[in-house]
């Protein structure tokens, strides 16, 4: 299991060692944890990174360029594209906006490598070829999915998102040729995007009405777990064609228990992020909508494609801290509040 961690100067990937049916593992590096570091060419505050699979190279989606990293710090390859942020005529690197308020607040989209690391995927505001030629585009901003290869930034393929992005995240698929996209316009929606690349075309779907936060695609592939914009209810779609399998909502799960018997307006609603633990199995947490009244809570969804199922709350040793996050093997993990140890969980 990789996991990582980025600092204002550095990405450090982490490869853990199993030991038993729980892991832990301090920020110290010991004979069951490999570390790499990658030199971060700007700090976090001004753009996300995606680690490649292998954990041999790490791309930075900064507000001005992508740019593909190695452990020694060496560019492998960079593409630069407009300024995410509004109004920005351009600039040649970090040190020109570095104390630009505009700049450290402004929009951002996102990178997300293929499942064996060939390919990179990276949703950015524009980069000059035959698209921002078109007349369609021509008198908008214009945000591009782009399919990139990773050995050397070549850019195979383009395609408009017809999106207002105040952020981004890419959700990857077993098969490399297809990627997840989901997208924040803030209070206007959340689209969702699915791509297909056959080596030739990239073929853009758009699921959800614009309303589906993309959380998770299950194991085996055939299923993809989101959250409406509003937080309200959890659905299971078929990758196939985006429809709905299985939806749970919110309201049907208890209130926390600390809350005070006389409040009538506390609302219970699901967190942005979640996933499969296995195929049939989703890990999920009302964390936000708990953190007023006391510990945030996790809950095991037993999905169905025969309509609504229980979902039944996770009852732990000891108290943890943040949101579980799946594997996909069968366990989950949690980090500690301090953000320096890793429990890894099972059913």
């Amino acid at each position: 299991m990789t996991t990582s961690a980025r600092r204002d100067d550095e990405v450090v990937v982490r490869e853990l060692g199993r030991t038993g049916t729980a892991w832990e593992r301090t920020g110290t590096a010991s004979e069951d944890v490999s570390e790499v570091r990658f030199p971060a060419p700007w700090p976090s505050r001004f753009g996300g990174y995606a680690v490649a699979p292998a954990g041999d190279l790490v791309v930075f989606a900064g507000l001005h360029a992508l740019r593909a990293v190695d452990p020694a710090g060496k560019v492998r390859w960079e593409i630069r594209h407009r300024c995410w942020a509004a109004g920005c005529p351009g600039h040649d690197g970090f040190d020109e906006y570095a104390g630009d308020p505009g700049h450290r607040f402004g929009s951002s989209g996102s990178a997300g490598f293929s499942a064996d690391g060939t390919l990179v995927w990276a949703h950015v505001p524009g980069v000059p070829g035959p698209l921002a030629q078109e007349p369609s585009v021509r008198e908008r901003r214009v945000e591009e999915w782009l399919v990139i290869d990773a050995r050397d930034g070549r850019v195979l393929a383009r395609a408009d998102t017809r999106s207002s992005a105040a952020g981004s995240v890419h959700v990857p698929h077993p098969d490399p040729s297809q990627m997840g996209l989901t997208i924040g316009e803030g209070q206007d929606g959340s689209p969702l995007r699915w791509g297909r690349w056959d080596g030739r075309a990239l073929t853009v779907d758009r699921f959800g009405d614009e309303d589906r936060v993309l959380m998770a695609v299950s194991p085996s592939g055939d299923r993809m777990l989101t959250v409406t914009h509003d937080q309200d209810t959890l659905a299971v779609h078929r990758v196939a064609d985006g429809s709905v399998a299985s939806e749970l909502r919110a309201d049907v799960l208890p209130g926390h228990p600390d809350t005070d018997p006389d409040n009538q307006d506390a609302e219970v609603f699901f967190d942005y992020e979640g996933g499969f633990v296995d195929e049939g199995t989703a890990v999920v947490g009302t964390v936000e909508s708990d953190e007023e009244f006391g510990d945030g809570r996790h809950w095991i969804w037993v999905v169905g494609f025969d309509g609504m199922r229980p979902a039944r709350r996770l009852m732990y040793p000891f108290p943890v801290s943040g949101l579980p996050r799946a594997t996909g093997d069968g366990t989950w993990f949690t980090t500690s509040a301090t953000e320096n140890t890793v429990h890894v969980w099972g059913l």
